[in-house]
């Protein structure tokens, strides 16, 4: 049995071991680990008092030897290097009066290659005074120790953020709520708010990669972990609340987008992939976690639609926007809603007197005033080349009128600090009533606009 067992098996003698520790018993030594730290070569000296009895033919093929004769004579060849780490590992064991060790470690195979193991000895019985007689169990885990480092380094160097984590904490608080008779964790979160981040909490990160650093602004994986407060606040608490109850409602893999921060503070918009790993989906303990940087691509999106929404020259709405404005006002009517509809004075002239560039200067001049002129809640836009609107929900005709005064006053601020052309807008106003629809309004505001404008060139008219 022991000749042909399908794991290496060796017959060793420890005495040799035994007679130096007691000779440092002897002089009074006490703190063992304190002497190896002093005395490192201790160690070589012990595995030099090593004796092989026998191994099997296991033990033969694992490390490559032609036959018993030919390994015992190169035992040097075979425990070196790597392998004192364990042994001292074995050392301090044995010094503590433990009979039996195990733990992972490296022996050497004689062609030379590096052969990871895991390593069992026990003093046999009758030889607990003497250690004469100790077996030994290796078991070869290189290949296994070869595809976790692949594993690792395909961890460690995936092009994206990768998170292994352990939700196990979480998983135990889950229970405790059901226990206590919660069956709707969303409903049990919007009473209980506080919950959400006392969840985030009780996660614990067990890994991270580097370009999980990259993307955070961390030195070292010490730093972000330790600063995980940090990175997990403020908006983050809206997605992680969908994430709980997916996870309550046994959703174990899910995507979503959602808000982290850098170290510096700078806000990250992701796309997070989680899943809860196979084999782990009653305790919640392995549960891997991707996360892309969708930052430039939410800046992308965004600056689409500010140009989908915004006139390039002036910063202002476009008439898109002001229709979408339009129509969802008019769909959730709720009046009083005020129109202001402008129109530049003079625009044709200025571009024949002193060009297009000086009357894009009166445009943008002009939007200047009318963006300048509105609360946060209206929206001002250009609808034409020269003519320009303020929506004002919830406005009625007595801040409609101020809002036109303070846009007269701001017209006359405005030229003040400006050389010629002169700025001039006609203005007109509406405010909405039951029955009146919101085109209506438009159309009412601009005819007013131009009785204003008639009335300007009237005047314009007797100065000359």
């Amino acid at each position: 049995m022991f000749e042909y067992a399908p794991i290496s098996l060796w017959e060793q003698d420890f005495s040799g071991i035994k007679s130096l520790f007691d000779g440092l018993r002897l002089q009074g030594i006490r703190s063992f680990e304190s002497y190896l730290n002093e005395h490192p070569d201790f160690v070589d000296e012990c595995m030099g008092k090593i004796i092989v009895l026998n191994v099997n033919q296991q033990t033969l093929s694992m490390l490559k030897a032609k036959s018993k004769k030919n390994l015992l004579a190169n035992l040097e060849k075979v425990f070196r290097d790597g392998m004192r780490h364990h042994m001292r590992e074995e050392l301090l064991a044995l010094w503590n009066g433990d009979m039996e060790w195990s733990g992972e470690g490296v022996n050497y195979a004689l062609d030379g290659k590096a052969v990871e193991i895991i390593l069992h000895w026990r003093i046999l019985p009758e030889s607990e005074s003497t250690w004469e007689r100790v077996l030994v169990t290796i078991e070869d885990v290189t290949l296994r120790k070869e595809a976790e480092r692949r594993y690792q380094n395909l961890f460690e160097a995936a092009p994206i953020s990768l998170w292994q984590e352990d939700y196990s904490a979480l998983k135990i608080y889950f229970d405790s709520l059901r226990g206590e008779g919660v069956t709707d964790l969303r409903a049990h979160l919007e009473e209980h708010p506080e919950i959400v981040m006392h969840c985030a909490g009780l996660l614990k990160v067990v890994d991270v990669n580097h370009k999980t650093l990259e993307l955070f602004g961390a030195a070292s994986k010490k730093q972000l972990l330790q600063n995980l407060d940090q990175v997990f606040r403020d908006d983050m608490s809206e997605h992680f609340s969908e994430e709980l109850v997916d996870l309550w409602n046994g959703k174990l893999a899910y995507e979503r987008d959602g808000i982290n921060y850098s170290l510096s503070g700078d806000p990250i918009n992701i796309h997070l992939e989680l899943r809860v790993m196979p084999g782990y989906e009653q305790d919640f303990s392995w549960v891997q976690v991707a996360i892309h940087d969708m930052t430039a691509r939410k800046k992308a999106e965004e600056y689409l639609r500010y140009l989908g929404t915004h006139d390039v020259m002036t910063g202002m709405y476009n008439r898109t926007y002001f229709e979408e404005v339009l129509s969802g006002l008019e769909s959730r009517r709720q009046d009083p809603i005020s129109i202001i509809i402008a129109d530049l004075n003079g625009l044709k002239s200025v571009n024949d007197s002193f060009g297009h560039h000086a009357g894009d200067s009166l445009i943008r001049r002009a939007a200047e005033v009318l963006k300048a002129a509105c609360d946060p809640n209206f929206a001002a836009a250009r609808i034409g080349g020269d003519e320009f609107s303020i929506i004002m929900p919830d406005t009625n005709e007595s801040i409609a009128v101020e809002t036109l005064e303070r846009i007269r006053a701001l017209i006359a601020l405005n030229n003040k600090y400006y050389r010629d052309p002169e700025l001039s807008i006609s203005l007109g106003y509406c405010t909405s009533q039951p029955g009146l629809s919101l085109e209506k309004v438009i159309n009412l505001a601009d005819d007013a606009m131009y009785k204003n404008k008639a009335d300007h060139h009237k005047r314009r008219a007797t100065d000359r």
